[in-house]
């Protein structure tokens, strides 16, 4: 099937919910594989972000892409409506951080794309399909996944107020069906929260035009626009936060008190499952220790949770009070040595060079060069790390790798590294 992207541009102007900064969001079409893409025309460079579940920072009250200065906030009412009209090649230029919340819903974006028409060009669609069922837990967000033909929705919310209480909707996703059932669905809120949502920077471009907001009687200066709005507003959200797995998603989702962390979440594990399905590999300790030369203390890998041999792996370390390293670094303000950050990035990076060969007992991985490399905060117990790491080069037994280190979203450390292979 060919890929999609618009005929032609266009733009909506705006403040935007949270930063309540003006801005002007321009659609543009794509070449074909160039993806869903933010591109920051206010900065140096007009860097680019990639709609994409690696770029998200994990957040409660939006969803973020990079981190800042260079991201996107509160992006999903944008990807709600490219995604259920299966964009999958767009620039989305912003002229601020934040995209225009104009009514408060997916529908200005929507009828936008609409107006200028979506078009087909050249290339395979990428379709991510499930081949098992993947649960996960986030707080008090619940979340089932199923494989399915198209993409469905089985969406509960439940609010102690007397105009929303439990309310549930199930939807089934298409250019039509989201048009008349969840694209005018707007935000909502609660007066009773607004001077704690601005104390943290948040809400400061809210009013009663672009959300709907609940006080103790009931709505505040609107009507809704069905009775159970506040369920098809979330389900909306869940459209958006979905986009960002990379591809047009065929699965059954059913969400319980979502949140945008709690899907950007599901979405890892989807990709995660998705990739173990294709043969990507999955790893405990025990086969990592086959691998790996390192032992206690030194090792500082828990689990790979993707590699893709040659190309690319996802290594997790759980930080615990319990590391060595804590009782001298630092004494009551236990805090991970960046340069140990640095090493458990690099034997995830070992990971991939070594589990792509025969008999890699009989190799080591000796570390040539660092380059570019970053500490964005600080990382404590309880913390846990998610390294990334791709192939850049190889030539014959020297290779180049990049890698970042997250945790909950937000990149903690990067670093580019030289690496060779020998003999034991």
């Amino acid at each position: 099937m060919s890929r999609n992207t618009i005929a032609g541009a266009t733009s909506i102007d705006g403040v935007g919910l949270h930063l309540g900064l003006e801005c002007r969001l321009t659609f543009v079409p794509a070449p074909s594989g160039a993806g869903i893409v933010f591109k920051r025309t206010d900065l140096p460079g007009a860097p680019v972000i990639r709609a994409h579940v690696d770029t998200a920072v994990l957040t409660e009250r939006q969803t973020q892409l990079g981190t800042d200065p260079v991201s996107v906030h509160t992006v999903e009412h944008v990807l709600a409506a490219v995604g259920a009209l299966e964009i999958d090649d767009l620039i989305v230029e912003l002229s601020g951080p934040e995209p225009p919340i104009v009514d408060g819903s997916a529908k200005p974006f929507f009828e936008a794309l609409l107006a200028v028409g979506v078009k087909q060009q050249a290339g395979e669609v990428q379709y991510l399909d499930l081949r098992e069922p993947v649960r996960i837990r986030d707080g008090n967000s619940e979340y089932e996944a199923y494989p399915a033909p198209d993409l469905e929705l089985d969406v509960l919310i439940d609010f102690p107020h007397k105009m929303i209480g439990l309310q549930r909707g199930t939807y089934r996703i298409s250019p039509d069906r989201f048009a008349s059932e969840l694209a005018p669905a707007r935000t909502f809120g609660f007066m009773n929260e607004v001077e704690a949502l601005r104390a943290r920077g948040l809400i400061r471009g809210a009013s009663t035009r672009n959300a709907v907001v609940l006080d103790e009687s009931g709505v505040v200066d609107t009507t809704l626009r069905w009775p159970d709005e506040f369920v098809r507003h979330k389900a909306m959200d869940c459209v958006g936060d979905l986009t960002l797995a990379g591809g047009r998603l065929r699965a059954k989702i059913v969400a319980r008190r979502p949140s945008h962390r709690g899907t950007v979440q599901l979405v890892r594990a989807i990709r995660a499952s998705i990739s173990r399905g294709a043969n990507v590999s999955e790893l405990g300790i025990e086969d990592i220790m086959k691998v790996l030369p390192h032992r206690y203390p030194f090792l500082l890998v828990d689990r790979i949770v993707e590699l893709d041999p040659g190309k690319r792996v996802v290594g997790i370390k759980n930080v615990t009070i319990n590391e060595p390293f804590f009782a001298g670094h630092f004494p009551g303000h236990p805090i991970m040595p960046g340069v140990l950050i640095i090493e458990a990035m690099a034997q995830v990076g070992g990971m991939l060079l070594l589990g792509a060969i025969e008999n890699p007992q009989s190799k080591v991985v000796y570390f040539t060069s660092l380059n570019n490399v970053k500490w964005r905060r600080p990382v404590k117990p309880g913390d846990q790390l998610r390294f990334e790491l791709e192939l850049l080069q190889v030539r014959g037994m020297m290779c180049r790798m990049k890698g970042v280190a997250k945790v909950d979203g937000e990149v903690v450390a990067e670093a580019e590294m030289g690496a060779m292979m020998r003999d034991r």
